[in-house]
């Protein structure tokens, strides 16, 4: 099944205390796409470049099969690019510069041809744009949606009015905190619910994730990592296995849900290895079903 991912394309300049990774091919649909990739040959991408995103990566997204015609090229202006520095702990960065470039007027148009999708993933953009996308696309079979918690704070009833229209939610516990106003997890995921979203992923980084439906609360553990050198588009790497999944299977229920999000965390583990996109980039199906074969041994109990 056909999945459109809209987000940003961006170059970061990453610091971790294992090293530097400037110039790095980044932006939340980057991640989601080159993820989903593993799982179907039907990605569609929208989004904003600058002349300095140049046929190699463009080349890079092609190698996997990702339609970019959706993609705007600005000649005359510069891609978004970030830089932060990591420490040691990796939950905590700081954001030493970001520079918003052409992505500042960034104004999503779906090609006709992307209209039909049938799996909608908005990266964590403007909400209005995110409503602006979902204007422009008829009927689509599931709608997953990301944000941070700069559009929480910022434009909180904009943000309300998209999540009205989103079957999927996927945002880490810090933002489910703020856009809920409890501290409590459940508590938290029940309010955001209410909102619009059936269905909720809450990420916690190391400490694994969990999903929330009708029918209850799916706990998935971290995958143990000796090795974590850059944490960057880690959450768009999972967002991009979990509906990756869904895509392949062609089957929402909870099961393919559970499932869904064992191959998101699958892939994030990857994501992390190496700096940006290297990893992601470079795996192949028996990697990604040997890592989500160790997802459901670490809680298995019975021999």
């Amino acid at each position: 099944m056909s999945i459109l991912v809209v987000g940003s394309l961006a170059f970061d300049d990453i610091e971790t205390p294992f090293g530097n990774s400037p110039d790095t091919l980044g932006g939340s649909s980057t991640y989601i796409a080159l993820s989903a990739s593993y799982f179907t040959d039907e990605i569609n991408m929208v989004g904003v470049v600058g002349a300095d995103f140049t046929d190699e990566h463009f080349s890079l997204l092609h190698s996997r099969n990702i339609d970019t015609k959706g993609i705007q090229k600005v000649d005359n202006g510069k891609t978004f690019r970030w830089a932060g520095r990591y420490h040691y702990d990796m939950n905590t960065r700081d954001t030493l510069d970001t520079q918003l470039n052409v992505f500042a007027d960034f104004d999503p148009h779906v090609p006709e041809q992307y209209r039909k999708s049938e799996f909608v993933c908005l990266g964590n953009i403007d909400p209005e744009l995110q409503v602006k996308v979902l204007d422009q696309i008829t009927a689509p079979k599931m709608v997953i949606c990301d944000t941070m918690n700069f559009w929480i704070e910022g434009k909180p009833e904009e943000l309300k009015k998209t999540l009205e229209r989103v079957d999927i939610f996927i945002i880490n516990d810090s933002e489910a905190r703020i856009l809920s106003g409890d501290p409590n997890l459940v508590k938290s995921a029940r309010i955001i619910r209410a909102m619009g979203p059936k269905i909720l992923i809450i990420k916690k980084g190391e400490h694994g994730a969990l999903l929330f439906t009708d029918n209850g609360i799916f706990v998935a553990p971290a995958y143990p990592l000796e090795s974590i050198y850059d944490p960057t588009g880690a959450g768009d790497t999972f967002a991009g296995g979990f509906i990756g999944h869904l895509s392949r299977c062609g089957t929402v229920n909870d099961l393919e849900l559970r499932k869904g999000v064992l191959y998101g965390s699958a892939m994030a583990s990857f994501c992390v290895e190496k700096f940006g996109t290297d990893r992601i980039a470079s795996l192949d199906l028996l990697e990604i079903e040997d890592r989500y074969q160790s997802f459901l041994d670490l809680s298995r109990t019975e021999g």
